[in-house]
């Protein structure tokens, strides 16, 4: 780990599920864990830079780099499953001592915060799925593209494209800072053995079950971008239908990235959410 670079993308390097896990951890209070999506090049860092100094005002805040992204560690061999995926947060929450989390998802990082509450409950209090992926649906062109990249600058630049509604985030300068992210050693070779031809296979492999979904007691906030090319917004229309507990924002003008696109406004949603949380909840579904 000496190697790399002092950078904002790093906070602190602590083992979890064998491997060393880049952790962001700011703030003080009750916890949430944040937990990524899956973009070439992504970091924890990258996804919710925007919003964590807000939600540390009253929280801490735990954003760790997942298996296979950013600035964890990778070994030979690594499988990237959603058992794994599952059991890295569980290490991360276990490594820093937190018995109980509220946890934010978004896309891809939605559907492990989706499995680790379902499989276990006493480990989260509340619950928000942001352009949250785990249910079945068919693969759209945007995200068999993302998950398809092969590096250039011309390719991240058609991707931010597809990622946000608002073309002035998506300049030059960015598409050339998220490239070098993704060239980064490592950084494309984890992340193209994640999510190889057919894709469609793995959106399904991160679906939970419907039963398990409807089971949920969690109090859950679920979030989408209206003009979400990604993901589409039937995920959430879907997870808000069978989380009992749930309830939708769905932000206009806005596409994959709600929490750039109105950094702002997600970030008090999500606060204004979790601050209603009681040490009780949640309570078994009646």
């Amino acid at each position: 780990m000496s190697s790399i670079p002092s950078s904002p993308e790093i906070g602190r390097f602590l083992p979890a599920a064998g491997r060393q896990t880049n952790v962001h951890d700011l703030g003080s209070g009750e916890p949430v864990l944040l937990i990524h999506g899956s973009g070439p090049g992504v970091t924890a860092w990258a996804n919710w830079r925007l919003v964590m100094p807000a939600l540390a005002e009253a929280r801490r805040v735990i954003a760790p780099d997942m298996l296979g992204f950013g600035y964890t560690e990778r070994l030979p061999g690594d499988v990237y499953s959603m058992d794994r995926q599952v059991a890295h947060a569980i290490a991360v929450l276990d490594a820093l001592g937190i018995e109980r989390t509220d946890l934010v998802g978004n896309s891809f990082g939605g559907a492990i915060a989706l499995a680790l509450a379902i499989r276990h409950p006493e480990r989260v209090r509340r619950l928000v799925l942001m352009g949250s992926v785990g249910v079945p649906f068919e693969i759209t062109p945007a995200l068999d593209a993302v998950w398809g990249y092969q590096p250039s600058f011309e390719a991240m630049r058609g991707l931010l494209d597809l990622f946000a509604y608002d073309r002035n985030l998506v300049n030059d300068e960015l598409a050339q800072l998220r490239y070098e992210a993704s060239i980064r050693p490592g950084f494309q070779e984890s992340f193209g053995a994640m999510f190889p031809a057919p894709r469609q296979r793995w959106v399904d492999a991160m679906a939970s079950r419907e039963v398990d979904i409807r089971a949920l007691p969690n109090q859950t906030l679920v979030i989408h971008g209206r003009e979400d090319k990604v993901i589409p917004l039937q995920t959430s229309l879907t997870l808000a239908r069978w989380i009992p507990r749930a309830q939708l924002h769905v932000f206009g003008q806005c596409g994959h990235w709600t929490q750039i696109e109105h950094a702002d406004r997600f970030a008090r949603l999500v606060a204004d959410f979790l601050a209603e949380a009681t040490d009780a909840e949640p309570q078994p579904l009646s």
